[in-house]
């Protein structure tokens, strides 16, 4: 099997928490793809915890470099925001968001008390996510005669690659998926195969 670039990131939904001095911290970790879902993500938290005192998170999203931001919410410069993106960072995770609830329990923890708090919190969250790989895929269509139909088959399979849908009439028509990193040395070698024809499709590059 050809070696393919990949990303690490979560499956689903994962809680953690962490209490200090009597404040509480809640923490959430989320899969997300966008900024949207970011937004979205917040503010269903807010509108749940509207009785907290801070609402603190980090995101990554993408790679190379990815759209990365932490941000304190209130809290002192970096003692929050900073430690949650360090932990995601740990991890080497992208397309993640963790979010981290305070509730305050009357008791100053310091800079040092609130960065092992936010550290701590986000990583409990992330301790109890599922860590995925993914390899990020674009889309092609081969159209073939059944004699390439064994070939295209070895190459699916040693390429990572994926039938999403085909057309089996005069000439197999095939929707496939191929990872982005090697998709040029995959087509070129479809091509290589006499009588087929390969062609890109407009949602390549969106697909994982």
């Amino acid at each position: 099997m050809n070696k393919t670039n990949f990303y690490s990131t979560i499956s689903e939904p994962s809680e953690g928490i962490y209490k200090e001095k009597g404040s509480k911290f809640i923490s959430y970790a989320f899969p997300v793809s966008d900024v949207e879902q970011v937004n979205e993500a917040l503010a269903k938290l807010r509108k749940e915890h509207h009785a907290a005192r801070h609402h603190c998170y980090a995101y990554n999203i993408g790679s190379h470099p990815g759209l990365i931001r932490a941000n304190d919410d209130g809290e002192p410069s970096s003692t929050a925001g900073k430690p949650i993106l360090g932990q995601i960072a740990a991890l080497g995770l992208t397309n993640v968001l963790v979010v981290v609830v305070r509730y305050f329990g009357g008791t100053l923890l310091g800079k040092g008390g609130l960065i092992r708090a936010y550290k701590n919190a986000s990583a409990d969250a992330l301790n109890h996510a599922r860590v995925i790989r993914i390899i990020p895929k674009e889309t092609i269509q081969i159209t073939s005669d059944y004699k390439n139909i064994s070939d295209i088959m070895k190459m699916i399979e040693e390429y990572d690659s994926e039938i999403i849908s085909g057309d089996y009439g005069e000439n197999a028509v095939l929707k496939i998926k191929i990872p982005i990193s090697i998709s040029k040395e995959i087509v070129q070698k479809f091509k290589r195969l006499e009588g087929i024809i390969v062609e890109p499709l407009e949602e390549s590059g969106k697909n994982a």
